[in-house]
């Protein structure tokens, strides 16, 4: 009696046990509970450019969709993103992720800064990311980019390009953030041809097409023949003129910006180059580290050519012309080139 008795005990102690570490979540050798990955939710804002801007809100949600993809997460789920139409649904976007307990959202693009700031305090435990702009919070992860780096190539590539010694820039706000990619562009551009002429104007806003178009037109008559847009969705309006412009026998270019905008200037075949930003490798990388554990909030996270983060397209640049890229970039690399941020004041 007395041994089945023990036999009893033994089994409801192991049954017991098992039923206790079922009931557990899931924990890490520190003790401290871990969510499975499937539960793991990643949540993005775009800017009034929308997700299919062809710009860095497409770039930024390619990245996550990859990640997600690769992660086993669900589209709409486990991954999912929140359309801008107005600044106004800045954070009211912001907080349905907050609300959701998303594991990080990502704010895209420096115009919401204030919008971050107000949402991080309201939910401290939240994590929060920004993208092209520093948001000085502890629960908030900076991610920025050396664009000047990457516009002085492409100002390197529309000087050894221009047959008329006369290009453009057009911005779409004037932000210290576009105005990088003007100097950038610019000292590129003179280091090739000191008397270059360039041409900047600044749209004001990221999603009219119709204010692109109209810019381009008076900088390609008035001679240019390369402009590089920094303008998001406005940006489309320069390719829209360029390619008018091209089917009526006129020799010009436009530089893309963000992603490889080379599909945009088809059929016409107009995109000279783009200064490709990887915001996509820079979201995706990121995910997986607060999917770790290793979230870097308060922190900048800074990409540049060594990181593998600016790139440039190269389909309609001769050998010649990327050589010359090349060679600046090491330059770059190295620091004998140092591309100053700004450009001194006329």
């Amino acid at each position: 009696m007395k041994k089945k008795a023990g036999i009893l005990l033994s089994l409801t102690l192991a049954a017991s046990t098992l039923l206790g570490a079922c009931g557990k979540s899931e924990e890490t050798s520190g003790g401290k509970s871990e969510k499975k990955e499937s539960d793991f939710k990643v949540g993005m804002v775009t800017d009034t450019g929308g997700v299919d801007d062809k710009s860095f809100n497409q770039s930024a949600w390619e990245g996550i969709k990859r990640f997600g993809e690769g992660n086993g997460l669900k589209d709409g789920k486990g991954f999912k993103y929140l359309q801008s139409n107005v600044e106004a649904d800045y954070v009211p976007n912001l907080t349905k992720f907050a609300e959701s307990k998303y594991d990080i959202t990502y704010a895209i693009g420096y115009m919401m800064m204030k919008s971050t700031e107000t949402i991080a305090d309201k939910f401290p435990k939240n994590n929060f990311a920004i993208v092209d702009t520093v948001v000085e919070k502890p629960n908030v992860a900076s991610i920025v980019f050396n664009e000047q780096d990457g516009s002085f190539l492409v100002g390197v590539a529309a000087a050894m390009t221009s047959k008329t010694g006369k290009i453009g820039f057009i911005g779409g706000t004037d932000s210290p953030l576009i105005r990088k990619f003007e100097a950038g562009f610019v000292q590129g551009a003179k280091a090739i041809n000191p008397n270059i002429e360039i041409n900047s104007k600044f749209a004001g806003d990221f999603n009219k097409s119709e204010l692109g178009t109209q810019l381009a037109s008076a900088m390609y008559g008035q001679g240019a023949d390369i402009i590089y847009h920094a303008a998001g969705g406005t940006g489309k309006g320069v390719f829209t003129e360029a390619k008018n412009r091209k089917k009526k026998g006129e020799n010009v270019w436009v530089i893309g910006v963000d992603r490889d905008q080379h599909d945009e200037g088809l059929p016409e075949d107009v995109t000279l180059t783009s200064m490709i930003k990887r915001v996509d490798i820079a979201v995706e990388k990121m995910s997986k580290d607060v999917m770790d554990g290793n979230f870097p909030g308060g922190k900048v996270v800074k990409y540049g050519f060594k990181e593998e983060g600016l790139d440039y397209g190269k389909k309609n640049l001769s050998k010649d012309i990327q050589a010359k890229m090349e060679e600046y970039k090491k330059q770059i690399l190295d620091g004998t080139l140092k591309v100053t941020e700004t450009l001194p004041k006329q």
